[in-house]
């Protein structure tokens, strides 16, 4: 049910993906233009980070009338998995199922913010979006939550990070670009972000990862692992474009009092192959890649399940740098175990991990 107040004036707040969670959403993957060679490759990476999820919260997977008996022979076996049916776009939950908030009491509601395809007319991925933009209502009517409607504010999920304790992480490139809230001010825009997140304090990072085709969402190139710890990715070769893109991060966030922990990016860039190019199918209407094209692939995109960080990893040449990803990671997620998870069939669509799941 619509709920017609503000989460903040409801004692709502966004809780820091750290702390405990009720379930993890994904969406089954099948867009012919984001994964290649039918998807068969994303829907089994999909699966096993479904099954690993699994193990310690429950997962809606939501599917369509396309994937929904592919997904029950993979996963129907496990009792923590919930299928959900309603008609989606693409597989990112991230920024399509709803952000949830939640007050002092353990109620958790939902947010149904605007989505336009990561910048609408101006600079989109693809025309139609108008099922990925009603996939939050639709969720939470078919699971059962209430949720609040941010009107036509148009924002995605990994677009803001929140520690849980009343600041949140964004970026300057992906928040004030022209295909969002061309109309709204920075000063409006985070008067939004508080309000609806029930925060006190934005922390506006000028840049994320390099080619980020998301005008670079903040969970590629930074992520809270504590109320004032944060991971950052890095790269000490000052000719790689990421080098001055990350130092401005740094700065912004020591200015901000946090801990910053460098986390570097793969030492070889993730680019499109010419088998990747073959497998894809494009819609009119939709961004196309290119052999060569270079992946925002970063080992930042984690997702924190209860008892799991699940780290990217990429493979190949990047052994050595997805090996040191996993080490900085074990050191700094004592809470947790990390698990490595092959995700080069993820990138390949434009995103990660943390991109595919949303937790409520």
């Amino acid at each position: 049910m619509r709920i017609d107040s503000k989460p903040k004036k409801d004692g709502f707040r966004m809780p820091a993906e750290f702390e405990p969670h009720d379930a993890t959403i994904m969406i089954f993957p099948e867009r012919p233009g984001s994964w290649p060679h039918g998807a068969k490759p994303a829907q089994k990476v999909f699966a096993s980070i479904i099954r690993k999820i699994a193990e310690c919260e429950t997962v809606y997977v939501v599917v369509s009338d396309n994937t929904e008996s592919v997904a029950r022979d993979m996963l129907g076996d496990l009792v923590a998995v919930r299928f959900v049916k309603i008609p989606t776009d693409d597989a990112w939950a991230r920024d399509t199922a709803p952000t949830f908030v939640k007050n002092a009491d353990g109620v958790v509601r939902g947010i149904n913010w605007r989505f336009n395809a990561w910048g609408g007319e101006v600079d989109g991925l693809y025309a139609h979006w108008e099922r990925d933009d009603a996939l939050a209502v639709a969720f939470c009517d078919a699971v059962g939550y209430d949720y609040y409607d941010a009107g036509d504010f148009v924002l995605e999920g990994g677009s803001v990070h929140s520690n849980g304790a009343g600041t949140l992480m964004v970026t300057e490139s992906c928040l004030l670009s022209k295909g969002r809230n061309p109309a709204l001010t920075k000063a409006q825009i985070e008067e939004r972000l508080k309000t609806f997140l029930g925060a006190e304090r934005v922390i506006w990072l000028p840049r994320g990862i390099y080619n980020d085709e998301t005008n670079e969402h903040v969970d590629n190139v930074c992520a809270f692992i504590d109320v004032d710890e944060v991971v950052l990715a890095w790269t000490d070769d000052e000719n790689d474009p990421q080098y001055e893109m990350s130092l401005g991060c740094l700065k912004v966030l020591e200015a901000a009092g946090m801990k910053v922990h460098k986390l570097p990016i793969p030492s070889v860039p993730v680019t499109v192959t010419p088998e990747d190019l073959e497998g894809y199918i494009f819609e009119e209407g939709e961004d196309v890649r290119e052999v060569g094209e270079r992946l925002a692939a970063s080992y930042v995109n984690f997702y924190f399940c209860n008892d799991y960080v699940l780290l990217p990893q990429f493979g190949g040449v990047n052994a050595e740098s997805d090996k040191r990803a996993v080490d900085i990671m074990t050191k700094l997620c004592k809470q947790r175990t990390v698990v490595p998870v092959p995700a080069r069939d993820i990138i390949v669509g434009g995103g990660n991990i943390h991109c595919v799941t949303q937790q409520v």
